[in-house]
């Protein structure tokens, strides 16, 4: 048996490898720690290119030999990789930055300047390498769900006859087993049993559904009281996960790359500057008296002119300003996977809302006990019952009455022939009286009085429901007690509503919601725009509109969600309340739930944004000064790359100034 769970196990971890696109640390074949010395190593060999080219600079009026050693390290280190794509690059025509730089580099070990080509393979080397950490995108989003939806299923062969199989050895038309409290596996439609199923990963809202024989029931749907018999209806592949799956790598596809604004030129940037510094080298002889070779040499001017242009402050500036945002933000609370995605947020012109666990708190609260001759004193006597019988759920109804039970300080009854009715609610004794708490149609079932109890129930029911309730029914001796529930708002909900409307933005709300619920919540924090009962693909097919017209931001926290927080041009969930899926899948994750902050964010972006362009200018203005003033012969090759080093420090000091809260 253990060698059976050892290799699901290892079926399992390979599954998980294939679907996370073949990321080391998923590999079943590598050990958790081999991958130690792996993690960031293009940033860690930069870091140690860098102190040897430290410790070089200082030793080599003493010790020559010893430098040159250390100075060759320093290449190897800091310029392998960067000639290995430079060539790559070359043979198949591309001129970019990463051509630019490592010429730049070796050419001046040979004007006799190494020290100066090895400063540049550093910071360009730890450059890339905070790109490349700032910038990783994560597809752990795809892998939650694989995770979410079991990879077995108890196929029924005959009487308390069960066969378990893969998921996607299950054809349509088989019968399969679901145990309490177990995830279903595949679509199917239900033959025998009755149950609430959890199906928040479809609509987000947490309280769960009533189902029984005729009813669809989705893969992903958690049975929370009852034991099912389910024909299956789709294959795997074609279940309501495997669509949602579909749904998230199809927006990540089609999403837009996320570009700096440096990235758009930088290509044209090299070209321009190896062809200057080639034409120079030819040219000015023929209109200058200097010659082609020597230290003033038109050769070595030019090449001092491309060392020069350089653009080390471009390249280093930018991640600096990023990484001093994505730290400024990580002290507040917020998580961000990529400075340029500040970029993106503010370029955004509307901002749109999930409502359950984003704009609500997920939590149910009562509000009020209704019936007839109900008084205070009655209420708190019907709370008391409602809290006994409801005292062993972990259904979201009973933990908010048994919450308000506890506010008032009621004690629980002893409860006689308690009975769980799956699907349906409970029933039992107490004080000799026969009670039930429930929906309607358990109501219904339990009572004597049949048809009075099903129009009373009907105009109740449509009366709670124009009111954007929530309703469970309890039944004393036939007397109804209706509660009402609501999803509560959070608090800084209509604040927030109210900062982004203030800073130009446009607010709508998405959810899987009826009508009323979100048209209450809505009309509270401030939305006008709301679409509701919306599925997952109706939720990216919103936002998809949406993107059409302006960039926007997408804010959710649930599986349903996940589809629509990648499609987004920036996605951003809650940290404590969201699910695995839908951190994963969007750009920006709020640690702390706080709905403030978002506000706070946007700022910080159009700050970033704004620093980032002056680095830019700046950068381009000092290359520019520097490298003319090398060609002409007016400042000597060191002299012109310690000022061209000055200004990288210049614009990174001013990167820095987002470190600030």
């Amino acid at each position: 048996m253990k060698t059976a769970d050892k290799s699901f196990e290892s079926s399992q971890n390979l599954e998980t490898y294939i679907n996370s696109n073949y990321a080391e640390e998923n590999s079943p074949f590598i050990k958790k720690n081999s991958l130690f010395l792996s993690k960031n190593l293009g940033l860690k060999t930069a870091l140690l290119a860098g102190a040897l080219l430290i410790v070089s600079f200082f030793t080599h009026l003493t010790h020559p030999p010893i430098a040159n050693l250390l100075l060759l390290f320093v290449y190897i280190f800091a310029g392998t990789h960067a000639l290995v794509e430079s060539i790559d690059d070359l043979i198949h025509l591309r001129i970019n930055i990463d051509v630019l730089m490592t010429l730049a580099a070796f050419f001046s070990v040979i004007i006799g300047s190494p020290f100066e080509g090895g400063l540049l393979l550093v910071l360009f080397a730890i450059s890339e390498a905070m790109e490349e950490a700032t910038s990783r995108k994560t597809t752990a989003s795809i892998q939650s769900l694989h995770k979410l939806t079991p990879t077995r299923a108890l196929v029924i062969r005959g009487k308390d006859e069960f066969l378990e199989k893969a998921t996607e050895d299950v054809k349509p038309g088989e019968k399969i087993f679901i145990k309490v409290g177990a995830t279903i596996p595949l679509d199917g439609k239900i033959l025998e049993g009755r149950c609430e199923l959890n199906l928040a990963h479809l609509t987000g809202e947490p309280v769960p559904v009533s189902k029984g024989p005729g009813d669809l029931v989705p893969a992903g749907a958690i049975s929370t009281d009852g034991s099912l018999t389910v024909e299956v209806t789709t294959t795997s592949s074609s279940s309501t996960l495997a669509r949602i799956i579909n749904l998230i790598t199809e927006a990540q596809s089609s999403k837009p790359k996320l570009q700096r604004f440096f990235d758009k030129f930088s290509q044209a940037y090299a070209l321009i500057i190896i062809s200057l510094s080639a034409l120079f080298a030819a040219t000015l002889p023929l209109m200058t008296d200097c010659a082609y070779f020597g230290p003033e040499g038109s050769i070595f001017r030019s090449l001092a002119f491309l060392i020069a242009a350089s653009p080390c402050a471009l390249i280093i500036a930018v991640p600096t300003a990023y990484l001093s945002a994505i730290s400024s933000c990580a002290k507040k609370g917020v998580l961000l996977k990529g400075g340029v995605i500040l970029d993106a947020l503010a370029k955004c012109k509307s901002f749109v809302f999930d409502k359950t666990g984003t704009l609500t708190t997920a939590e149910l609260t009562l509000i009020d006990i209704e019936g007839d001759d109900i008084d205070q004193s009655s209420k708190n006597t019907l709370l008391q019952i409602a809290a006994s019988l409801e005292k062993n759920s972990t259904h979201p109804i009973a933990s908010a009455i048994l919450l308000a039970a506890k506010k008032e300080s009621l004690p629980l009854l002893d409860v006689k022939d308690f009975q769980e009715v799956p699907g349906f609610g409970l029933k039992g004794h107490i004080g000799g009286k026969i009670v039930s708490i429930g929906h309607g149609g358990h109501i219904e079932k339990e009572s004597k009085s049949g048809l009075n109890i099903k129009k009373a129930l009907e105009a109740k029911l449509d009366d709670i429901k124009k009111r954007g309730l929530i309703l469970c029914i309890l039944s004393v001796e036939g007397a109804l007690a209706f509660f009402t529930f609501t999803d509560t708002i959070k608090s800084g909900a209509r604040t927030l509503v109210k900062q982004l409307k203030e800073q130009g933005l446009h607010v709508s709300m998405l959810t899987g919601d009826h009508e009323f619920s979100a048209r209450r919540v809505a009309k509270f924090v401030g939305i006008e725009d709301i679409y509701f009962d919306l599925r997952p693909e109706d939720k990216m097919a919103a936002i998809k509109k949406l993107e059409q017209k302006n960039p926007c931001a997408m804010f959710g926290d649930g599986i349903n969600d996940a589809p629509a927080l990648a499609k987004a041009t920036v996605g951003l969930s809650m940290g404590n309340l969201g699910s695995d899926t839908a951190i994963e899948a969007s750009d920006i994750v709020l640690l702390q739930d706080d709905l403030k902050l978002a506000s706070w964010l946007v700022k910080k972006a159009h700050s970033c944004t704004r620093i980032v362009r002056q680095n830019l200018i700046f950068a381009t203005g000092i290359i520019a000064v520097i490298s003319s003033m090398a060609l002409i012969g007016l400042i000597p090759l060191w002299l012109a790359v310690v000022l061209h080093e000055g200004g990288t420090v210049v614009v990174a000091l001013n990167g820095l100034r987002l470190l600030r809260k």
